[in-house]
């Protein structure tokens, strides 16, 4: 399981050239070093599950995400080249997209009141994930019961990726 990650909410014109490489350091090098990791036991022990963690703005553009979005999309391209890669060794690799969910992560921008609305206001179900949400759906993807499972990315983001959020005249 890799979950590190980072926020950086910038364009791109305002991105540093350390700050991008930062941000693809925690987000893609860290995962490509599990699954390397990981996939080194795994072939030795006669499989396993690996679950990575991406983000609903590898999937969905969204203003401001330009560097972050980028490194958990290609959080989605490692998960699902090891996947097939790894398939024949009985390894599963997976990845979660979680929304906005309440971490100390995100603390800056869920502790500010109107922030937490804005943001809750982006995702169709009107709030934000919880930590437990996001861990539930990890717990399924590395449990030997889900063996049909690989190359997956599963959602986790209130519909923040796939379905349009209520318009405030419509609620």
């Amino acid at each position: 399981m890799n979950c590190c990650g980072s926020i950086l909410l910038k364009p791109a014109h305002l991105t540093t050239s350390a700050e991008w490489s930062q941000t693809l350091s925690a987000n893609l090098s860290t995962a490509f070093h599990v699954v390397r990791a990981a996939a080194t036991r795994m072939m030795r022990s006669g499989g396993g599950s690996i679950v990575l963690m991406s983000s609903a703005v590898a999937q969905r553009g969204m203003i401001n995400h330009e560097a972050i979005a980028a490194a958990k999309a290609g959080v989605v391209g490692l998960a699902q080249s090891a996947a097939a890669t790894y398939a024949r060794y009985n390894i599963r690799v997976n990845c979660v997209a979680p929304g906005l969910t309440r971490t100390p992560l995100t603390e800056s921008l869920t502790r500010n009141e109107a922030s937490l609305k804005a943001s809750a206001a982006l995702h169709p179900l009107g709030r934000i994930g919880e930590p437990h949400e996001v861990a539930s759906a990890v717990a399924w993807l590395l449990d030997p019961e889900q063996s049909w499972l690989t190359g997956q990315v599963i959602a986790v983001d209130g519909g923040l990726s796939s379905v349009q959020p209520r318009l405030a005249a419509a609620a």
